[in-house]
């Protein structure tokens, strides 16, 4: 029901009233025009339109005033019943009755339809005897029931009506919550894809970059001293420059490694690599055979590229061992004989290496460790979650 069937059904109700206690007026004057009581039947008539239109204004926003209404309405009713003596008078019981279904329960506007119609019988009869007063009675509760009835299913459908509309409007702030939390997670997921980004651009391409700019620095000294080994400086940053576009053109796909070269493939084959770039000899154990699926043998080789990349830059060593267990709960270790260095130093000086290299960890539900200490080299642990 929309809000214009509800509107209608408003002012039916508001006008079979009017008609109903129009009636009643109209007869009381022709009546009772000769009569000495015509001037307080008109003050108590006058009387009852102002509590009626005062009981619809405010049943919503005063409930305990809008009761003390209809029970002045009632008396008001049986008032002119009892000055008049004249039956007609009864049937304005039915008004009351329809603003009580209207207001209140099911139940409590029958219950005030019996009160009524025991009124009803009562000042009849006490007037015009048990038999008269019981068939008027018997008319008044008839035409109350249907009265009450219309009434009742008018309010249903307007209880449905704002059940739907609530219904809307809950549906309309939930799909607002919705849309605001595919913004969120979008947003979220560009900022992980952002830090993926740069964590993969330091893990490859910078570092290459970095030892380019160090072989550049290396050829720029030897003009001055040696230019003839200035020719194998600049075979170097060659070759570094195609291993920097190589870099970038795995980082385009996905830097996933080739299903085609396997995990240990892979490994031998960076380890060759820094061997030709960077001199760096590292060896490499492998034990068991255990499968890794294709994110941990991703992120496993990256920690092992930025685990040297750190034995470069920084141990002073131009060795290194790698050990791989893939027998019941998988390791990786790197370890160098190194300088070493202070962990705890350098996670709170914010080195973007180890924090790459723990978030890669975590994200394959591994975890990594790192035991390091000033002139006793580094090892570093990473071992599968047993709960993962």
């Amino acid at each position: 029901m929309n809000r214009t069937s509800t509107w209608l059904h408003r002012w039916i109700y508001s006008l079979a009233a009017g008609f109903m206690f129009a009636a009643a007026a109209l007869r009381s004057v022709l009546v009772f025009q000769d009569s000495p009581l015509l001037g307080k039947i008109a003050i108590l008539l006058a009387i009852w339109p102002l509590m009626f239109i005062g009981n619809v204004l405010l049943a919503r926003k005063l409930p305990w005033l809008s009761a003390l209404l209809l029970g002045a309405e009632i008396l008001l009713i049986l008032d002119l019943l009892l000055i008049t003596r004249a039956d007609f008078l009864a049937f304005l019981f039915a008004i009351p009755s329809m603003q009580a279904m209207q207001q209140y329960t099911k139940r409590e506007g029958w219950i005030l339809v019996g009160l009524t119609t025991l009124l009803t019988f009562l000042t009849l009869q006490k007037l015009f005897g048990i038999f008269y007063a019981t068939g008027i009675a018997v008319v008044f509760f008839g035409g109350s029931v249907f009265l009450i009835t219309y009434i009742g299913a008018t309010r249903r459908a307007r209880l449905v009506q704002e059940q739907q509309q609530a219904l809307v409007s809950e549906l309309e702030q939930a799909n607002r919550q919705l849309e605001s939390y595919s913004q969120q997670l979008q947003h979220l997921a560009a900022g992980r894809e952002r830090q993926r980004l740069a964590r993969e651009l330091h893990d490859s391409v910078t570092q290459t970059i970095f030892s380019m700019t160090l072989t550049t620095q290396s050829a720029v000294l030897l003009l001055e001293k040696d230019r003839r080994k200035v020719a194998a400086q600049l075979d170097r940053l060659d070759q570094l420059a195609h291993s920097a576009l190589a870099e970038m053109q795995t980082l385009i796909s996905k830097l996933a490694p080739e299903n085609t070269v396997g995990f240990v493939s892979a490994l031998q084959n960076h380890l060759a690599e820094r061997r030709r770039l960077d001199d760096l000899s590292a060896s490499l154990d492998v034990e068991g055979s255990q499968p890794l699926g294709a994110a941990e043998e991703q992120s496993l080789l990256r920690i092992v590229q930025e685990a040297l990349n750190n034995v470069v830059k920084h141990a002073g060593v131009t060795q290194a061992a790698i050990r791989l267990h893939l027998d019941g709960q998988p390791w990786l270790e790197i370890e160098d004989r190194g300088i070493g260095f202070d962990p705890e130093g350098a996670r709170g000086g914010g080195r973007v290496g180890l924090v790459s290299m723990q978030e890669r960890a975590a994200e394959i539900g591994w975890s990594l460790r790192v035991e390091s200490s000033p002139g006793k080299g580094t090892r570093i642990r990473v071992q599968k979650d047993p709960r993962g």
